[in-house]
């Protein structure tokens, strides 16, 4: 019999200006908020990523943690790498621009003029309380990478050489993940 899968969208959106972390809000709204909550920052003033460490998360980018509630155990690296090759497919496929992902979740592109691939999205996915999965993610779209950042680091607005519209990207990104969350 053939299996017939109905993509989920996002159900409501939280959109902030700024927040500490969008991982870090989703992580104490994860019991009370709808399978499909969407978390998002303009910018994040204490943003953390999977090794811990502090991350820049400026003006420019696109962040978010996306809260999920399935009916069945999901794999975390599964969710990773399903919000991953969105992302990645995105910027390849729109965007034009070479990309390869890591094992850990991240995405890098290829910069010509330094002939490296550097860091421009990470994801991170944990499970939260009772079957709640929030996958996090961080985005150099239209952002200005501080100095000290730009030698692993770079924001797709520098090898664009101009700006990509939030909106429009992160709606490409989240319609790409849903197909890919449907087989999962």
């Amino acid at each position: 019999m053939e299996k017939i899968v109905t993509l989920k969208t996002v159900q409501k959106v939280i959109g902030l200006e700024e927040t500490s972390s969008t991982q870090a809000l989703a992580r104490t709204l994860a019991n009370t908020e709808t399978d499909g909550t969407l978390i998002l920052a303009c910018h994040q003033t204490d943003a953390i990523g999977r090794d811990g460490k502090n991350f820049y998360a400026g003006e420019g980018g696109v962040y978010f943690t996306l809260i999920l509630n399935p009916q069945i155990k999901l794999d975390e690296a599964k969710l990773t790498l399903a919000m991953t090759n969105a992302i990645s497919d995105v910027i390849t496929k729109v965007l034009n621009i070479r990309t390869k992902i890591t094992p850990t979740g991240d995405v890098l592109v290829y910069e010509k003029t330094s002939r490296k691939w550097k860091k421009c999205a990470g994801v991170y996915t944990e499970l939260s309380g009772k079957g709640t999965y929030l996958v996090g993610a961080g985005i150099y779209l239209n952002n200005r990478l501080p100095i000290a950042q730009r030698a692993a680091s770079i924001s797709l607005k520098s090898i664009l050489g101009s700006e990509t519209s939030k909106e429009l990207f992160l709606d490409e990104v989240l319609n790409n993940f849903w197909k890919e969350y449907a087989f999962i």
